[in-house]
């Protein structure tokens, strides 16, 4: 009666399933092939369940841009769940990733790389080549001055200005090598596949994983911009995003920004007039445009996604949210109604904060590709204000058991 699309109508919307074996890369599939036949599949690779390891997503990365066929298979990581207690008799220290090649497990992602690259060759260098040395302690470099300005609270103006301003050294040296990169290819590294076309090769892949956590945490915690600081960064950086392998492992600022400090152990802020306008973009859904990822898209497209991935764990959802369980179905197919329709259609018994409490919880890439997860934010939001919800929902920062994926997991 009041407009809001049943389940039914919201089914009608379709969007083509994503191949997760042989199409883009993507964080659902347990098993890649690249035109290979599954005989051929001599790698299985241990990664976090929520795709929230920066060391997962290198080895992650290296096997997609090399088109290694592997297999998946998903591990906790303690900060959210239960690490699986077969995975601890395989690998007693618990450490992702982690990858088995016949019979023979491999920890730590520097040593993975150098096993998969004697046994299938490089990714533009190989890991240990003398030049990359340079390019590998700056990382560290770059890490450690990050650690420092982000995870340490700071005693004063002072202490908090030297630390910023090694941060800003630090990253100056990495735009200035990128700015005389090889062959003005803007990568660090360039490997060359076998269509012919540039790619990152592995000394790209070291630096990315941090490199897009520090793009997510210094915006929403310091109100410092990365990308329109440093122009050969974000050229860097929407290199990546131009590759369908580097976008199906990427992350959105929400999701760093929150799953960052059980992570880390902290993460502290610095209040200004920018640091809060942009929390506060990020934090309601908005998002921040092409500095989180510089890339045109079709909003229809991504819609039905999100759609499609609410739709499939709809009865969890429904399930696990502890607020207002009588009115958060119907709050949740107005936030899609609009999300998909455009049309604002108010329940008769709206939810704001059920659908807040969903909102925080989405996880990218683990639920969906970035530009699905700001539409859908978008939308819970939009519905959300429409309730007069004064009292703060604050996210966990000692840890992450609010997502626990024990309800999401087909048994």
């Amino acid at each position: 009666m009041n407009g809001i699309l049943a389940w039914d109508d919201l089914n009608k919307f379709e969007v083509e399933d994503l191949d997760r074996i042989h199409g883009i890369n993507n964080s659902y599939a347990n098993l890649r092939l690249f035109g290979h036949s599954e005989n051929d599949v001599l790698v299985t690779l241990y990664r976090d369940r929520h795709s929230w390891c920066p060391y997962c997503q290198k080895i992650w990365l290296w096997l997609e841009f090399k088109k290694i066929p592997y297999r998946v298979k998903k591990i906790n990581m303690f900060c959210y769940g239960q690490k699986e207690s077969w995975f601890l008799e395989k690998v007693r220290s618990g450490k992702l990733p982690a990858i088995e090649f016949k019979g023979q497990v491999i920890t730590e992602s520097d040593d993975i790389i150098a096993f998969l690259e004697n046994e299938f060759g490089a990714l533009g260098s190989f890991i240990t080549s003398s030049h990359l040395i340079k390019i590998r302690e700056l990382e560290r470099e770059i890490f450690r001055s990050w650690c420092n300005w982000l995870c340490r609270e700071s005693f004063n103006v002072i202490d908090n200005s030297f630390r910023k301003k090694r941060f800003k050294e630090s990253i100056s040296k990495l735009d200035e090598i990128l700015s005389r990169s090889k062959s003005k290819s803007g990568f660090l590294d360039p490997s060359v596949s076998n269509t012919g076309h540039i790619e990152p090769g592995v000394g790209d892949i070291i630096f990315i994983p941090y490199m897009e956590r520090m793009n997510a945490s210094l915006i929403y915690y310091k109100g410092f911009n990365l990308r329109s600081n440093y122009r050969h960064v974000d050229n860097w950086l929407t290199l990546f995003e131009g590759t369908s392998a580097y976008r199906g492992t990427q992350g959105d600022f929400h999701t760093h920004s929150h799953d960052l400090p059980p992570q880390m152990g902290g993460c502290y802020k610095e209040s200004s007039e920018q640091q809060l306008i942009f929390s506060e973009l990020i934090d309601s859904g908005e998002g921040l445009g092409n500095y989180e990822l510089n890339r045109k898209y079709d909003s229809k497209y991504f819609a039905r996604i999100a759609l499609k991935r609410i739709i499939k764990h709809k009865n969890n959802l429904l399930k696990v949210n502890p607020y207002n369980k009588e009115s958060f179905e119907e709050s949740l197919r107005s936030a899609l109604t609009h999300m998909i329709t455009g049309e604002i259609k108010v329940p008769e018994k709206l939810s704001g904060k059920s659908l807040r409490y969903l909102k925080n919880r989405i996880s990218v890439p683990r639920d969906m590709p970035i530009i699905s997860a700001r539409l859908l934010r978008q939308s819970l939001n939009k519905i959300e204000l429409l309730t007069d919800i004064n009292e703060v929902q604050k996210i966990p920062i000692k840890h992450r058991y609010d997502q626990d994926p024990r309800n999401f997991i087909s048994t």
